[in-house]
């Protein structure tokens, strides 16, 4: 057994932790708290107290073999609710918060949508977190991977969405009775041969198939505006996220199948989401 002090942990953690990420020191609280059972701020309360840091050395030894920090913790924040996650989806990240932005801006001033789809749905953030902002939207999630869609219906439940939400384990072109009002997706997008490229986080641990959009990156983006027809109300919306440098490409596919397109760009100015629109909406 290993004992040390609250705050000569967190100095040793952020140290190690240094060389992996531009967050460590935040890291290194995040890991203890949840070795210790405690939040964040119980640590900062009482920085001298003694603990026993062997749990705490686990978690740092996975988080140096480059695991996702919220893999470790079980948990990520996403437009201000906290979602469980899973090796079973991709880790929730703040530019795919760009399409709840997008989703809110292309319905500011009109009346809000009631009936939501979710393709792909992962954990459910997007879905969940426009349910949160249309309180009058019941909206459904499809994930090909089940265990995907029975992690999402745990986040539906804990945020207390569930009598307005549903999770199905389906491919995203399989015939759903009705139209919707709005559709989100956060597609695969990366080339296949690009993902042995990526952060080790994301090519070893999070599910491949949430990441390989074919030869080229654009597969999903093909087959979901290609079916956008036969999903969108008369004067539906659909919010996709984009990948880095793909947003050119996907508006020439909306077009072909006779969708206007905008763009929607990220804090750092990238375009990250496309919202697509029939254009005599």
């Amino acid at each position: 057994m290993s004992r040390t002090t609250v705050a000569r942990a967190i100095d040793d953690g952020a140290a190690l932790l240094a060389e992996i990420t531009e967050t460590p020191r935040l890291d290194a609280r995040l890991l203890l708290a949840h070795a210790l059972g405690l939040n964040r701020n119980d640590l900062i309360r009482d920085p001298a107290r003694v603990i026993d840091d062997d749990d705490y050395r686990t978690l740092l030894a996975r988080r140096l073999a480059r695991e996702p920090l919220a893999l470790i913790v079980g948990r990520r924040e996403f437009w201000s609710l906290e979602f469980q996650v899973s090796p079973a989806t991709l880790v929730p990240r703040p530019d795919s918060e760009t399409v709840i932005e997008a989703a809110l801006a292309a319905f500011a001033g009109k009346p809000a949508p009631t009936r939501v789809l979710d393709l792909g749905s992962g954990t459910g953030c997007l879905l969940l977190a426009i349910l949160s902002e249309f309180p009058s939207a019941f909206g459904i999630g499809l994930d090909r991977n089940p265990a995907a869609a029975a992690l999402a219906k745990t986040n539906a439940a804990t945020l207390g969405l569930a009598g307005r939400s549903a999770f199905l384990a389906g491919d995203w072109t399989a015939p759903l009775a009705g139209r919707f009002d709005l559709i989100v997706s956060n597609p695969p997008y990366i080339p296949s041969a690009d993902i042995p490229l990526l952060m080790p986080e994301v090519a070893g641990h999070e599910p491949r198939s949430a990441l390989d959009g074919g030869a080229d990156g654009y597969d999903a983006y093909r087959a979901i505006i290609a079916d956008l027809n036969n999903r969108l109300a008369p004067g539906g919306t659909a919010v996709l996220e984009l990948g880095q440098g793909q947003a050119i490409s996907v508006q020439d596919i909306a077009r072909e199948s006779g969708f206007a397109a905008a763009l929607r760009l990220d804090l750092a100015e990238i375009p990250r989401a496309i919202v697509l629109y029939r254009p005599n909406r």
